[in-house]
């Protein structure tokens, strides 16, 4: 299989978006959501992605067309002094998964982070998922702490752990913009 990672939008990567949402969503604890995504708010997600000015990426199979994954960042909190932290999320489509796509795509967030002058990316992640925590040690994330039963999904307690990324060696940080 061979794949390229593209910008991803709503008008044509929408529908492949919102089946890897979904099936997130009813089959697994990557996502702490509990009902599925409609096609209205998978739009109103690509629209707060843009609106930040925040990338969302896709892996496509460079034979068939298909999205075969996404990775998106967004801001971590809404107040001001978080502005130069993101939290990630990266999905893979479930006869995808283990073949090095989730590691290409946040290898791309952290490139564009990077050139986007951020200093800290966040991946929120449920600690029965395995794959995942050894994915972002393998890239260098360290372990920040972990919210025991944060989360309630499938009729149980969920664990969500916090990993992070620094971005940069920065001193000190950069300014907030002023008020208008």
């Amino acid at each position: 299989m061979t794949y390229t990672i593209i910008p991803c939008n709503a008008e044509a990567h929408g529908d492949a978006v919102l089946e890897i949402f979904n099936d997130a969503i009813a089959n697994t604890t990557a996502s702490y959501d509990e009902r599925l995504h409609t096609e209205e708010s998978i739009r109103r997600w690509f629209d707060a992605k843009q609106g930040a000015g925040c990338p969302v990426i896709a892996a496509i199979d460079t034979t068939s067309g298909e999205l075969l994954g996404f990775a998106a960042y967004g801001p971590f909190r809404t107040q001001s002094g978080y502005r130069l932290t993101v939290e990630h999320s990266v999905y893979v489509h479930q006869r995808q998964r283990g073949k090095g796509l989730g590691r290409a795509l946040l290898q791309r967030l952290l490139e564009l982070a990077r050139a986007q002058g951020l200093h800290l990316m966040v991946g929120v992640i449920d600690m029965a998922n395995q794959p995942s925590i050894a994915l972002h040690a393998q890239l260098g994330f360290s372990h920040a702490g972990t919210l025991r039963q944060a989360g309630a999904k499938f009729g149980r307690w969920l664990d969500v752990g916090f990993f992070q990324y620094l971005l940069d060696q920065d001193e000190a940080p950069r300014p907030a913009p002023a008020n208008p």
